[in-house]
């Protein structure tokens, strides 16, 4: 059974949240996480670090975390011009059913995370996905001062984008990563 985390990413943040949610996914036995990234948007592609998605992952992925730095309070380009490409996964109902969640990263901790998670979760709604987010039983998330956000994990990166990934926002990613593989799990045994 793999998730597929599927991300873009400018500096190289949620990326790094994409690995932490990964190693999350990977605690939950039987479970391997998957991690791609999109084509920029008006680049070739071959400028892009990371191994690029095929359509056939996402239609075979048991559950997906999608990521995006945000863009003026959404998704970037980049992500939404995959997701566009995807009428065919959609027509097909092939991820109908299957367990998601979301991930970002702002320049500031007023950039727009949850309107850019909530961008993030509409394509995955249309395409009949059960989206997790992070409970508050997650203590981190009462404490951090930084990202977290019950609609997904979130990173704050600062102006200067020199902000690494705090302590709770880690602890963060990974259990949305080890939640969205427990509930992969759980649906698959249905």
């Amino acid at each position: 059974m793999n998730i597929l985390v599927l991300y873009y990413s400018v500096h190289g943040h949620t990326a790094d949240m994409a690995r932490y949610i990964a190693r999350g996914i990977e605690e939950v036995d039987g479970v391997e996480a998957l991690l791609r990234t999109v084509p920029p948007f008006g680049r070739n592609a071959d400028e892009e670090n990371g191994v690029l998605v095929s359509k056939e992952e996402l239609r075979q992925c048991s559950g997906l975390a999608l990521g995006s730095p945000t863009r003026f309070g959404q998704m970037s380009a980049a992500l939404k011009a995959f997701l566009e490409t995807t009428s065919d996964i959609w027509l097909s109902g092939a991820l109908a059913g299957k367990p998601a969640a979301v991930f970002t990263s702002t320049g500031s901790l007023h950039g727009g995370q949850e309107s850019t998670l909530l961008s993030m979760s509409l394509p995955l709604l249309h395409h009949g996905m059960l989206l997790t987010g992070i409970p508050y039983t997650e203590s981190d998330l009462m404490r951090t001062e930084s990202g977290g956000t019950p609609y997904g994990a979130s990173h704050t990166a600062g102006a200067k984008n020199d902000r690494e990934l705090t302590e709770e926002e880690k602890r963060l990613c990974r259990a949305l990563g080890k939640r969205l593989a427990t509930y992969a799990v759980r649906l698959a045994s249905e």
